[in-house]
Parts: structure tokens; C-alpha cells; sequence
């Protein structure tokens, strides 16, 4: 078969912005509530974006990548500005060779605290400090005089309010809130802005595999944080200057096709049939593919006739694909998500010389009739041919990791899966290693896993229906939009009898509540999903926050001030 070209799924969107970085470990809100209290009345610059997404990454947001954010220019010559981090980074920097002098005690060692009461961030190069030191003449007694020294060392600053010594010798630091305020109303000064908070793009070139649902599949649950969490992965990236290449590795090639095709034939039904129909066909062709022996063998010639390229074949194939994508772009739009298509069978006309390849160079070698790449720290091997001659998915990843390195030229390959297929990555990786297409000691091309945890319900356990089925995505964005809607015809008094459109606010509502809610979560974590929590206007939501912005903009109506108007300062 021929490789289906790529298909760029063309969605409205804003131009790419800064996002709550949840993914690289973003702050609380508190910072950025606090510096909004000052916040020049430009804040409505911001109109269109969750009033928190760039809020909550302005502190730490602009130093998540280890090039830091020093210097450099963007956007028309403006200098960029130094994160808040990157600023303490400095300050103590200064402070440890002040303090002892003729040393390389390495990077300043700072994170955000975990409690808002010990500050806003901590420095821990005391205790290690102490380690190297001790002993030696006129070494400080212990970490906590180590800790002492440095502080005293600390070259005067507005950025620091107080700091403090706790334990054995963590320094923490509170901010200043007044330098937090002019620092943050640097976004609408005039020759700088948003833009120069980009932190310097660690590549320049990105390929994000994310999302790829599942062909005669409907999306449901489960592809919601690989959709949202690989989206602002792509947004950082595009913010900071990053080329991102975008990929949709979509399950659209396999054995299963040739069993569905068979059935629906057979069934004479049409194959461009909705994809909830799809769904039900497959299940029916699943049974009867293991249960009937006539079926299963008339199956299996299905599948040899789709891979050998049989035009009617591959022509049913597509049908069953557009059927599927239609879906695949409606939440793709609902969501403001671009992604290119790029399914498995793209990769189809690579596997068999990628095999032969491996083979010919010792990188694959025979195992029990498969042709296996044995890759240390794993006791299974990355199978890359079959012992019936079948490929699989890890010759398919194996294929597409080759094709984004050296078609695509990207530097930076990132794949967003749940954390149950991280081995099967690390093995994936560590074949690519042993090909010579990764090493270790380069910093790039290089090539991550970024897993996450499952969406539970609020009993703790996978979210499901009532009858046992795993919820539909497009069913979870619709009970989002209409409790939304409900919230808006429960509080319509208080709007005073100012007419708008419901349906547009409870959409933008509802999908920034569900988006939200997925990125303030821990990562690694599983969460519970809970539609009371997401929409609540007086807890860490995006409601709660659009509600709050909302309300900046009608003081600024109602004062006549058009913070469109960058010509002017207002306070």
C-alpha cells in the first residue's frame, strides 16, 4: 500500500502563547495573584487566553529549560527578560564564589518551596557545600554557617524581600512583592512585552508525538491528557522559537482491519458508516473472528489483500478512515488542538528495509524464528519482525523514530503516552542508541517519554459510565458545556440584562475548565476527575479564574480605559 500523505488538520487558533506549564512543574497561583493585584490595565492584552496560563507561568515558566533565559533577543531585536529564577540563579551564583572564593562549587541548586509559609524558594547548596569543605582550614563548623556565609554574601538586590535559615541549612527566600509587580507589568511595556518572556528555544527543531486515537474507535477519556498535555508541550516549544512538528500517530493499520472489512462485507454494510457504528461492527467481527473458523481464515486472506495493496481493499480502508477522522477533527476543533496525521501506515514502506537493515548490521538477530534487537536493562527484546514475517509496533516506532530524525531533522522528539508504556519507550530508545541514531553524550538529537497517570472517578477508580463503558471524550466535553450553561442561567441576574451569546461562553468555559483541570494535576499522577471541582467559582479553576478577569475588564469599561492602548501607562 501506498503511504497515506500527511494531512494537516487546519483548526482556528490564536498565535502560539505562553502555558501553565504544568507538565515541567509550575508554582502555585498565589504568585501570580498576588502580582496581578498590580498588574497595569494592560492585563487585557491577555483577552482569548486563560488569565492564569500566563499568570501562573511568569515566575518560574521563563527558566524550565536548562539553556535559562538570559539575554539574547526576539521578536524584532527586543532583549529578552531574565526569569525571576534565573535572577536568584545569579544572585547566588555571586554569593557562593563571594563567600568562597577560588572555587567551583557548581550551579546554584534552587526550586520553589513546597509551602508558601517557609517563602518562595529555596536554595540547598549548603549541605553538599559543607561535605566538600569540611575539614579544611577555616571551613565553616556545619551546613548552617555555610548557609550564614552565603547569605551574608548575597549582593543587594530588590528581587529579595527576606530570607531565612531552616533545618540543617536550607536558605529561603521571599520575593519582594513590589518588584514582583513592576516585573510582571514589564509584559505591557512599551518595546517589550509577552513575547520577550519566551525562554531561548532549547532546538530548533521539535517533533511531539500526541493524542493518536484509534481508527473505528471513538476518543474517549483516555486520550484527553495525552491531547492536552502534548498540545502545551507544543505551545512552550512554538513560544520559545521552537519549529514543532506536530504528529497524530494514529492506529490506522493492522490485522483488525482486515477483520472489520471481512464482516462488513459479508454484512454488506457501508463502510463510511459513523464511527460509533464502527465501534459495534468491530466488537461483532471480533467475536465471530473467535468463535468461527471459517470467518477467521476469510479474515486472515482479508488482511493479506489489504497489505498487498488491493485497490478495493485500501479504497474500504480509507472510507473507514475518513469516517473516523471526522470525529478526530470535530474534538480536535473543539479543543483548539493542531496536529498533523501521521498513522501507523505511513511508516508501512520503511519496515521492511529498516529489518533488513538492522539485520545486515548486527543491531537485530535472530530469536526463536522472530528477529529481535536485545537492548540492555530489559529482559525482553524490541521484536521488529514476527516469526510469521508480521511487523508490529515496535517495528513501527523503531520506523517513525527514524524517519522524524533524519526526514524531519528533528532535534528534539517527545512522546506523550501514559506511564504504563514507558518501558516499552526506554526499549525503543535503547534500540535507537544502539544503532548509533541517539548517543547519550550529544545533547540532541535526543528522545523523551513524557508519561502521565490515568483520569480516575471520584471513587478512585477508572472513569466509567454507569453501564461499565470508558467515557467518550465527546461526551465529557458535552456535560462540561452544559453545566457550564446550567452555572450561567443560574447567576443570569447578575448580568444585569447585558446580552450575549450562552452557547460560545459555556463552550469557552467548559473547554478551559476541562483543559484546566488536567494540567494543574501532578503529572505522573493519576487524578480524579471531577466536573463539581473544575467549573467551582471559588477554588483553583479556570471558571474561577476567567470569572476573575471578567471583572477586571468591565472596571476597566467602566472606567473608559482602553487597554488596547499600549501609547499609554496606566496605574
Amino acid at each position: 500500500a501506498k503511504p497515506r500523505e500527511a494531512r494537516l488538520l487546519r483548526t482556528p487558533r490564536a498565535p502560539p502563547r505562553k502555558r501553565d506549564d504544568a507538565i515541567l512543574g509550575a508554582r502555585t497561583r498565589s504568585l501570580a495573584l498576588a502580582a496581578s493585584a498590580a498588574l497595569p490595565s494592560h492585563h487585557q492584552v491577555l483577552r482569548g487566553r486563560l488569565c492564569s496560563v500566563a499568570a501562573r507561568g511568569l515566575a518560574e515558566g521563563s527558566s524550565n529549560n536548562s539553556n535559562g533565559a538570559m539575554g539574547g533577543e526576539q521578536n524584532g531585536g527586543a532583549p529578552r527578560t531574565v526569569s525571576i529564577k534565573k535572577q536568584l540563579e545569579q544572585l547566588l551564583d555571586s554569593a557562593l564564589t563571594g563567600a568562597f572564593p577560588g572555587k567551583e562549587w557548581g550551579q546554584p541548586v534552587i526550586a520553589a518551596t513546597a509551602d508558601p509559609k517557609f517563602g518562595d524558594y529555596q536554595c540547598n547548596n549548603a549541605m553538599p557545600l559543607f561535605a566538600k569543605i569540611k575539614g579544611s582550614p577555616g571551613a565553616p563548623k556545619n551546613p548552617r554557617a555555610v548557609a550564614d556565609a552565603i547569605v551574608k554574601a548575597i549582593p543587594e538586590h530588590g528581587l529579595i524581600e527576606k530570607t531565612a535559615i531552616a533545618g540543617p541549612g536550607f536558605i529561603n527566600f521571599t520575593l519582594n512583592q513590589r518588584f514582583l509587580a513592576e516585573h510582571v507589568g514589564t509584559l505591557f511595556a512599551a518595546g517589550k512585552g509577552i513575547e520577550t518572556w519566551a525562554p531561548e528555544a532549547p532546538c530548533a527543531r521539535a517533533a511531539v508525538d500526541f493524542s493518536s486515537p484509534n481508527v473505528a474507535k471513538e476518543m474517549h477519556v483516555g486520550h484527553l491528557r495525552s491531547t492536552i498535555i502534548g498540545d502545551a508541550i507544543c505551545r512552550s516549544l512554538e513560544y520559545s522559537g521552537v519549529d514543532v512538528k506536530r504528529l497524530n500517530h494514529i492506529g490506522d493499520w493492522g490485522t483488525q482491519f482486515g477483520m472489520l472489512i471481512q464482516h462488513m462485507e459479508e454484512k454488506d454494510l457501508p463502510f463510511d458508516a459513523p464511527v460509533s457504528d464502527l465501534m459495534q461492527l468491530y466488537k461483532d467481527a471480533k467475536v465471530r473472528f473467535d468463535q468461527e473458523a471459517d470467518f477467521k481464515k476469510r479474515a486472515q486472506e482479508a488482511v493479506v489483500k489489504l497489505q498487498s495493496g488491493a485497490e478495493e481493499s485500501l479504497q474500504r480502508w480509507r472510507m473507514i478512515c475518513d469516517a473516523s477522522r471526522k470525529e478526530f477533527d470535530e474534538i480536535y476543533r473543539r479543543l483548539d488542538i493542531q496536529i498533523e496525521e501521521r498513522g501507523e501506515s505511513f511508516y508501512n514502506p520503511r519496515l521492511p528495509a529498516l529489518v533488513e537493515g538492522l539485520e545486515r548490521t548486527g543491531v537485530a538477530e535472530p530469536s526463536d524464528g522472530a528477529m529481535c534487537v536485545f537492548v540492555e536493562g530489559s529482559e525482553a527484546p524490541l521484536i521488529v519482525r514476527k516469526s510469521d514475517g508480521g511487523f508490529g509496533y515496535a517495528t513501527t516506532d523503531m520506523a517513525a523514530l527514524q524517519q522524524r530524525l533524519e526526514d524531519e531533522k528533528a532535534d528534539w522528539i517527545i512522546y506523550v503516552t501514559d506511564s504504563g508504556q514507558s518501558q516499552h519507550f526506554r526499549n525503543v530508545f535503547a534500540g535507537a542508541k544502539k544503532c548509533g541514531w541517539l548517543d547519550d553524550a550529544k545533547k540532541f538529537p535526543r528522545a523523551d517519554h513524557v508519561g502521565f497517570g490515568l483520569v480516575l472517578g471520584e471513587d478512585g477508580k477508572r472513569l466509567r459510565t454507569r453501564s461499565g463503558d470508558v467515557v467518550k471524550l465527546v461526551d465529557l466535553l458535552d456535560e462540561a458545556v452544559n453545566r457550564c450553561k446550567e452555572q450561567i442561567a443560574q447567576r443570569q441576574e447578575e448580568f444585569g440584562g447585558i446580552t450575549y451569546d450562552v452557547d460560545h461562553a459555556a463552550e469557552c468555559m467548559g473547554y478551559a475548565a476541562v483543559k484546566y483541570a488536567d494540567l494543574k494535576q501532578n503529572r505522573l499522577t493519576d487524578y480524579e476527575f471531577s466536573f463539581d471541582r473544575m467549573l467551582d467559582l471559588r477554588g483553583d479553576t479556570a471558571v474561577y479564574l476567567q470569572y476573575a478577569h471578567a471583572r477586571i475588564c468591565s472596571i476597566l469599561a467602566k472606567a473608559n480605559v482602553d487597554p488596547d492602548d499600549k501609547s499609554k501607562e496606566f496605574t
